[in-house]
Formats: structure tokens, sequence, C-alpha cells
């Protein structure tokens, strides 16, 4: 018995990705891992709407653009096998369990970033047409279910889940900020639609999801900022969320200044005040922004010292962080001011710096069997 035990020839590389494969527990895969779709896509579209262009950029936004893509048909054929087998996981991670329930968030803000992407980086390679035709469905989807999100999931915080505003911490933010995302994406869009009523429809509809996800937001900070501090987070591993609140900041900024660009040519009669007020609000967003980056930044480094490992919430040190890049470039060049330009390379090399942090850990953990593991 022992001889041929020995003899056993070693297992493949396929066998072994097989028998991981196989390991894989596909109950466990809740909404946050859309996140790392919105994490890759932002990268993509921070670095096209960079106000500098570098050897290489678009080729590299091209790249990650085409990474947050196959991620998200991946992890979009995953969680329709996690749907169909796993209906009662499903149900309990959104109608019981209010800590992953905020992370619904997720998904319609990976198909707006996605779609996004499409149009601005990946009609060099799709060609324009399909380009706009994708982003059309992944915005027009993603928006719905945004809006979805913002009604349904604080309907169930306010009939069914258990929670208490003492214990809110930045997650809380993803169902509102979803809307934010929707106005800031479908701008884009604008010049493709037909001349006429459709491409006003469009404007303001996204105004409108401005509106949304900006009074949404501004309704919830507060609880947020309560609970932290009168409860502080509950654990190390949730201490990457307080970059969260950098996303409905950075979002709502890209937005004005996307609005004011499409106001031109469509509402020509609200484009002398578009712009400055786009501006102005810009540039006071972007300054609490900044504060609480360094806030958040000094809690981090704090966390890290008090032993933090690796989870799946340091991708909120991704796409938050890409709202602030797209806001600081708009403000880039809408002003000229080179401080800006300077403020949104820098905050793009922090984007990477989290992004390589949060990939890397995802796929040690994964290969590990530490995630998603039976």
């Amino acid at each position: 018995m022992v001889t041929l035990l020995s003899a056993a020839p070693p297992m493949s590389a396929r066998a072994r990705l097989t028998a991981r494969a196989r390991r894989l527990d596909l109950s466990q895969l809740t909404p946050n891992w859309y996140a790392v779709v919105m994490g890759t896509a932002i990268v993509a579209n921070g670095a096209a709407a960079l106000p500098v262009r570098w050897p290489g950029l678009l080729g590299f936004a091209e790249v990650a653009w085409a990474l947050g893509l196959a991620a998200l048909l991946l992890l979009g054929t995953a969680r329709a096998v996690h749907l169909a087998r796993h209906r009662e996981a499903a149900r309990e991670h959104l109608l019981e369990n209010p800590a992953t329930a905020v992370f619904y968030g997720c998904p319609p803000m990976a198909l707006l970033s996605v779609g996004l992407g499409t149009l601005t980086v990946g009609s060099r390679v799709l060609g324009t047409g399909p380009a706009v035709a994708i982003d059309l469905v992944l915005w027009t989807a993603g928006t719905l279910y945004a809006l979805a999100v913002a009604v349904g999931i604080p309907y169930l915080m306010i009939t069914r889940h258990k929670v208490s505003p003492l214990g809110a911490n930045p997650t809380w933010l993803l169902p509102v900020v979803a809307p934010l995302v929707a106005s800031a994406a479908g701008p884009a869009l604008v010049p493709h639609l037909p001349a006429g009523g459709a491409r006003e429809a469009l404007l303001y509809g996204c105004a409108t999801l401005f509106g949304i996800g900006l009074l949404a937001t501004l309704a919830l900070l507060p609880v947020v900022l309560t609970g932290l501090v009168h409860s502080k987070l509950s654990a190390l591993a949730l201490t990457p969320t307080l970059f969260l609140v950098l996303g409905p900041l950075g979002q709502s900024t890209t937005a004005v200044h996307q609005l004011a660009d499409a106001a031109g040519p469509v509402l020509p009669r609200l484009a002398p005040v578009a712009l400055p007020l786009a501006e102005l609000y810009g540039v006071a967003v972007l300054g609490v922004a900044m504060l609480w980056l360094l806030l958040a930044l000094a809690a981090n480094l704090r966390a890290r010292r008090a032993g933090m490992g690796f989870g799946m919430t340091w991708w909120a040190f991704t796409f938050p962080v890409g709202t602030c890049v797209t806001g600081a470039a708009a403000l880039a060049r809408h002003t000229g001011f080179a401080g800006f330009t300077g403020l949104a390379v820098g905050l793009f090399a922090l984007l990477l710096a989290g992004w390589a942090l949060a990939a890397g850990g995802t796929a040690a953990a994964l290969a590990g069997g530490r995630l998603l593991a039976r």
C-alpha cells in the first residue's frame, strides 16, 4: 500500500484547479463581491478622465476596462448560479441580514461603471456603435437596479431589519449612492441619442437621479457619523469602509460637471449657470472629501498596526477614491487650474495602490481557501 501511494503521480495543475473549484461554496457569494468589478472599472474610468495624456495611459485604461468587463461577466454568472441553487441563502442575505443587504448597492454601481468604461474606453476596441449599445443596456439596467435598491433597502431597514442608528456604519451609504453613479454615467450617452426629446429626457433624468442620491446621502450621512462616534466600528476589518464616505462626495462632484458639459448643446438656457455652479460645488465638496480622506487613511494605518488583516472590505480603498479622481479631473478640465491636475494625478496613484492591495489580497485569499471555501 505504501509503495502504491508513493508511486502515485502528482496532481496536475488542471486537476488542482478543478479540485479547488469544487471547494468553492457559492452560497457565500454575497453582493459585496461586485466591489471587485467597481474597483477595477473605476481604474479604467479614472485613467480615461485624467487631464494628462501620458504614453500608454489609454492602453492601460483599456486593459483595466477589459478586466472589469470580464469580472462582471464572471461574477454575474456565479451570482446566477447562487440565486438558482442557494435561494435560502440569498433570501437570508437580503431579508434577514442587514449587514449584507446594504451591499445590494454594489451590483448596480458595477453595471454602471463598466457601461461607462465601455463607452469612454472600450469604444476604441469595440467601435462606437457597439460601445454605445452596450452602455445603453448597462446604464438602463443599472439605473433601474439603483432605484430599486435606493427604495428597497431603506424600506427593509425601516420595516424588517433589526438595526439601530447608533450602530450605523459607512456601508449604509451604499444603497443611496447608486443613483449618484447613474447620474454621473448617463450624460456620456446624451450626444449619442437622437436630437430632440430623447436627449432632454435623459439629461433631466440624470439631474433627477443626482437629486435623489444627493438628498438621500445628506439625510443618511449624519446618522452614519453619529453611529461612528457613538459605537465606533464593531471590528478592525470594517475600518476600510471609512473610505465609503468619499463615494457620494466624489461622485456628486463628477456628476455636476458631467451634467454641465451635457447641458451646453441640449439645454442652452441652463448652460450659463451650470458650469459655475459645478465649479463652486466641486471645490467645496472635494475639499470635504480630502479632509475625510486624511481621516480614513489615519484610521486605517492605526488599524493595520493593530493587526488588521485582509478582508473584502479592502475594496473600499478603490471605488470611492476613484470617484474623487474623476471629480478632481473634471475640476481640472473646467478650471484649467494646475492644482486640480496634480490632485487628480496624486489620487490616481493612491487608487492604483489601493487596487493592487485589494486585488492581490483577494487572489491570495481565494488561492489559499480563505474565501468562498467549503
